[in-house]
């Protein structure tokens, strides 16, 4: 796009934009809720309240679903499992299934055959 192409495109959306701000400046319920913050916050500050003490206040279970909702449920740690090899009396302890050497006997022998070393 040349500069000039991209300047004339500018100015329309500025046009545009200040079109919309005449218009919310004269919007009557902009102009209420303004002074409706205004006072709001005017009150506030004469009795030391913040909006987060307003609205623990009003509604006590707002602050607490909030911190509930970023919990995450807690994951069931794996069970500790052992399998003895009764050919050789090895003993291996895991808590998941991709141990190594339990891999390789289960290579060797069979995935029944090792489950059931399971002590």
């Amino acid at each position: 796009m040349s500069k000039i192409a991209e300047f004339k495109a500018l100015e329309a959306q500025i046009a545009e934009h200040k079109k919309r701000l005449e218009a919310l400046q004269n919007d009557q319920g902009l102009r209420e809720e303004i002074e409706f913050e205004s006072k709001l916050r005017s009150l506030l500050g004469e009795y030391n309240y913040s909006l987060r003490n307003v609205i623990a206040l009003l509604d006590p279970s707002a602050g607490a679903g909030r911190k509930a909702a970023n919990d995450k449920p807690a994951r069931r740690e794996r069970a500790l499992k052992r399998y003895k090899n009764p050919k050789t009396g090895e003993i291996v302890e895991t808590k998941g299934g991709n141990h190594k050497v339990l891999k390789a006997w289960k290579d060797e022998h069979g995935a029944q055959t090792v489950e059931g070393w399971l002590q």
